[in-house]
Order: C-alpha cells, then structure tokens, then sequence
C-alpha cells in the first residue's frame, strides 16, 4: 500500500499518473513501483511500454518524492521541470506487458535554487535502466512561467 495516494503526490492528472505507488522515502530518496498494465497512454500495440518512458517514470519518482515532502510538511505539492536527462541507458527496447518495475531516484546535488541532480535506476525482470536526470523547482511556478512567457514574448 503507498503511503500517500499517487494523485495527491504528483502535479499529473487522470492517465498521466503513470506510476502505482511509493514504496519509501526518506530525506534523499525514494522508491516507487508501478505494473505496466494494457490500455495506457503510451503502451504499444503488444501492451508493453517503450523503453525510452523509462525517463518519465524516473522524472515522476523525484516529483513523488518532493510531493511525499510537501505532503510531510503540511505543503501544496509544487509544480517541478525535467530540465535534461544524461547517460540514459536502457538494457531492453521496451517493458513487457505484466513487468513490475521498481524505480529508486537518489538525490545526489541541490542548491538553494531549487536545481537538483538525481542518480536513477529502474529494475525489473531481467530490465535495468539508469540515468542522471537534472531538475527545477521553482520557489514560485506561477511566477516562473509567468517570466518564462514574458521574457519569450520579447524575443
């Protein structure tokens, strides 16, 4: 059973929530699991899941864990970006239909900024996929997008 319901954890709604749950979490880490189950959003046609989700799913296990923290502190889960993915590398093209996996996102650098590094692996049966993936979470992301659209508007 997870320790927060996954909707309440990441800023994802309906079909996008891809992953099941949260297995833990503590201060740099967290684990989280998801079935690769028929009938999503991104499931080819013999149901499994290309591998390149795999990064998704990494991205959405650090969203967890900083909704698990928001959640801990009595906080709105915050609006984050995947700002880049680096040394993606998968040992299969594609999770089966049925496959367990089994995602663990290590922080290993944040700064005051809201700028952080995460070492990730994915596992399942006979699956191993690992990357570096960086991230940004904003203090304010209304305030951010709103720069954001600002500053683009000016080019």
């Amino acid at each position: 059973m997870s320790l927060f319901p996954m909707a309440e954890l990441v800023p994802h709604s309906g079909d996008m929530v891809l992953l099941d749950e949260v297995v833990r979490y503590d201060v740099d880490e967290v684990e989280t699991r998801v079935k690769v189950k028929a009938g999503g959003l991104f499931n080819q046609a013999d149901g499994s899941l290309p591998a390149w989700l795999g990064v998704e799913l990494m991205a959405q296990s650090i969203a967890a864990f900083a909704g698990c923290h928001a959640r801990e502190a009595d906080k709105p889960v915050a609006l984050g970006f995947l700002l880049g993915t680096r040394k993606f590398e998968c040992n299969v093209e594609a999770f089966p239909l049925g496959a367990e996996l089994h995602i663990k996102a290590l922080r290993s650098l944040q700064d005051d900024n809201g700028m952080a590094v995460f070492e990730c692996h994915l596992n399942g049966p006979g699956i191993h996929a690992t990357a570096r993936l960086n991230v940004f979470q904003p203090p304010d992301a209304t305030q951010f997008l709103q720069e954001s659209c600002e500053a683009t508007q000016h080019v």
